[in-house]
């Protein structure tokens, strides 16, 4: 990268962040290890005649304040004569209160205003079940494929492809959903459904090129939400694998690691916009040779709203927020929302804060747990943390934009035995980030990381690894008393692991568990507001409390 493109790069991150802010929404990390080009507006050609461009967006979760961008770039590169295309691989009905508090379905009412034309879901769009799902695409202006998902019957749950003609070339799309989905969305809500992995996704992949090419398509493009972070590439289903594994795929828009660049490591066609709209991917396609001849991010440098887009954004902003924008309390500090290094690879003064309020919540009526009190203990996966609190008033919006899954605070009872394989299980791969990387309370722990993880068969039902014995995490103690592989605990957690979420299949499997009913959010705020009075204090958030040893 020029060093004028890198003075680019930072204005441009420099202003996306500087959006979200303004939008209330978390701050972005930018993960720019693979090759990045970028152009702003400005720099683009005055005419676009004879060329299609698809423009395309991933991983948005709930950003809705952006779209009126996006709608602006449409209609401008439509005005220098091009035909465009608007596509987006994934997880956009999840991740703010702007679109979780109606499961999604606003998602699909922005985006409409947006003028997409053919998606394919993310692991979140299944969070609220597939009926719903199916019941918010049905009210969708768009297309939408996804070829490697299937019912009970072996029948693929979506259409599986398509052909968009534009300017007399015949485009074809399929979409790939991650096999991550299974532990990714809570499993009640997929467990009847086969997300396609390996081999199986592979040649479902071909099937459709093929398919495609039979029905005369000149380009073939797979919308993919399989991402190329290291979990994805752990187990060969990173939109990398697929490709390599596919002949015949000329470009690949991917998600779900929120990776920002415009060509693989390796130098593969395999685009990504990073999250919550930090670029807009585009493709541009000559008419007249029917192929790709050049592909970029688009920075929001220079970018105005659309109107009609805007309408419908900003009339969803201003009623979530009348009923979220309210200050319940105060922060003294900083509450560290970052994926990693934080809440996906190391305790946190937010993990601290939320699994304070779990034991806190479970612990106010511990006359229904049949273990004495010391033996409580609370875990939650780092995942499910996903934004930071900020020095200042909190509100309601700000608690539900970290805790947006509406998952319910549940117990399983565990012996040390099991605890110890649920923490050896959910750190198999640290120092890297893991979604299911626990964030504890009432447990002071050791994780070495210089020893390997002892991989064994994978859980029934999941795409993690049970470990074939216990080598890299020691607990030194539980609420300040000796640690017994014996013993039984009471683990406060959330439902999404007692039901096998992440890593946590254990919880699955334990003796006995039960669900309070108590959203973790609202625990959060009744924990803040009667324990806390209010306020998050520095004398007790402003570090993580030291009860993870992590040894590299």
């Amino acid at each position: 990268m020029t060093k004028h493109s890198v003075v680019k790069r930072i204005g441009s991150i420099v202003m996306a962040m500087a959006l979200v802010l303004s939008l209330g929404m978390p701050s972005l990390t930018v993960r720019a290890a693979e090759p990045v080009k970028e152009k702003s507006i400005y720099d683009l050609p005055a005419d676009f005649s004879g060329k299609t461009v698809i423009l395309h967006t991933n991983d948005i979760h709930g950003a809705v304040g952006r779209y009126a961008y996006i709608a602006s770039v449409r209609e401008n590169l439509a005005g220098r004569g091009a035909e465009v295309i608007l596509a987006d691989a994934g997880d956009f009905g999840q991740g703010t209160a702007y679109v979780s508090t109606t499961k999604g379905l606003d998602a699909i009412s922005c985006m409409n205003a947006a003028g997409y034309d053919i998606v394919t879901p993310g692991n979140h769009e299944f969070d609220y079940g597939v009926p719903q799902l199916k019941a918010n695409l049905a009210t969708a202006k768009f297309q939408t494929v996804c070829a490697s998902v299937l019912d009970g019957n072996g029948n693929s749950l979506f259409q599986q492809h398509a052909i968009i003609t534009k300017g007399g070339v015949k485009i074809g799309f399929y979409g790939l959903e991650t096999p991550e989905t299974t532990t990714k969305a809570k499993p009640e809500y997929v467990r009847a459904y086969k997300f396609l992995e390996g081999k199986d996704l592979y040649n479902c992949s071909q099937a459709q090129v093929d398919a495609l090419k039979a029905e005369g398509a000149d380009i073939i493009v797979c919308i993919a939400h399989l991402g190329v972070d290291g979990e994805s590439t752990a187990k060969g289903c990173s939109s990398v694998d697929v490709f390599k594994n596919t002949k015949g795929i000329d470009f690949m828009l991917d998600g779900h690691s929120h990776t920002v660049m415009s060509a693989s490591s390796n130098n593969l066609p395999i685009q990504s916009a990073g999250t919550k709209l930090q670029d807009i991917g585009v493709v541009v396609i000559d008419n007249a040779t029917k192929k790709i001849e050049d592909n970029y991010l688009l920075s929001l440098e220079g970018l105005q709203k659309e109107v009609i887009a805007d309408a419908v954004t900003t009339a969803i902003i201003k009623r979530v927020d009348a009923e979220y924008d309210q200050a319940f309390g105060k922060s003294e500090v900083e509450l560290n929302g970052a994926k990693a290094p934080g809440n996906r690879t190391e305790e946190t003064n937010m993990g601290d804060l939320v699994t304070d309020a779990l034991l806190w919540t479970v612990t106010q009526n511990a006359s229904n747990i049949t273990v004495d009190k010391d033996h409580i203990v609370a875990i939650t996966n780092g995942g499910g943390i996903r934004a930071a609190i900020h020095a200042g008033s909190v509100t309601k919006k700000d608690i539900n934009t970290v805790l947006p899954f509406g998952n319910t605070v549940a117990v399983a009872y565990l012996t040390g035995a099991e605890l110890l394989e649920a923490l050896e299980a959910s750190t198999y791969n640290a120092p890297d980030a893991l979604g299911g990387y626990p964030q504890t309370a009432g447990i002071k722990f050791t994780l070495d990381t210089r020893k390997s993880f002892a991989k064994g068969p994978n859980y029934p039902e999941s795409t993690y690894a049970k470990p074939s014995s216990i080598n890299r995490v020691t607990i030194e103690s539980i609420n300040g008393k000796p640690f017994s592989k014996d013993d039984t605990y009471a683990v406060v957690t959330n439902n999404f692991c007692t039901d096998g979420g992440d890593t946590y299949y254990v919880f699955r499997n334990s003796s006995a568990q039960f669900d309070t009913g108590i959203v973790m959010d609202e625990a959060v705020m009744d924990y803040v507001k009667t324990e806390l009075h209010g306020v998050i204090s520095a004398d007790k958030y402003a570090q993580p409390r030291g009860d993870q040893t992590i040894l590299k």
